[in-house]
């Protein structure tokens, strides 16, 4: 990620792609079952579906647990706002209309296997990262950045290791 000088009410995005050799829907098997997540990431520690809900769709959500050396333990609910199988996973933390961040992942078919790319972008509503910014607001770009970083870095973690768990399946 290069240094692009945002700010948070820039609702800056970060992005990781890869390509996997199996098809959308067993890709879609792993990326919509938010309950794997948390073994595929450094931060999220776990995932419940809530309300009754087993699974991906619109209007579901989920409360998820998080943990990170800087900015402590914190939990989030968030909200599926899109849910087209096996295309496209989408939710927004805390709210809908106002979210924390916006989390999506594509699946497209591609020379026989599926590109799959996660996205997120921050704000516009305040997060944990505000209260970061709030206590040291000349440091804002630099905060914004370097969490950034963190999340483009965490993403293509996660999609390695979903590119691993399709094709070690097959």
């Amino acid at each position: 990620m290069e240094w692009t000088g945002a700010r948070y009410a820039d609702q800056p995005t970060a992005e990781a792609t890869t390509w996997i050799n199996g098809d959308p829907e067993q890709v879609w098997q792993v990326v919509a079952d938010v309950r794997l997540m948390p073994s595929m990431s450094q931060e999220l520690q776990s995932v419940e579906w809530c309300d009754g809900a087993t699974g991906p769709a619109l209007g579901n959500s989920f409360l998820g647990s998080s943990k990170h050396d800087a900015l402590g333990e914190w939990q989030t609910k968030s909200f599926v706002v899109e849910c087209e199988e096996p295309r496209v996973f989408a939710w927004a933390v805390q709210d809908t209309e106002n979210p924390t961040a916006t989390w999506r992942f594509t699946l497209a078919p591609e020379n026989g296997g599926t590109r799959l790319t996660q996205w997120m972008r921050i704000g516009p509503a305040r997060s944990g990262l505000s209260f970061a910014i709030d206590r040291m607001p000349d440091k804002e770009q630099k905060i914004v950045f370097v969490r950034m970083r963190e999340f483009e870095n965490s993403m293509t973690a996660t999609i390695a290791a979903i590119k691993d768990r399709v094709e070690a399946a097959k």
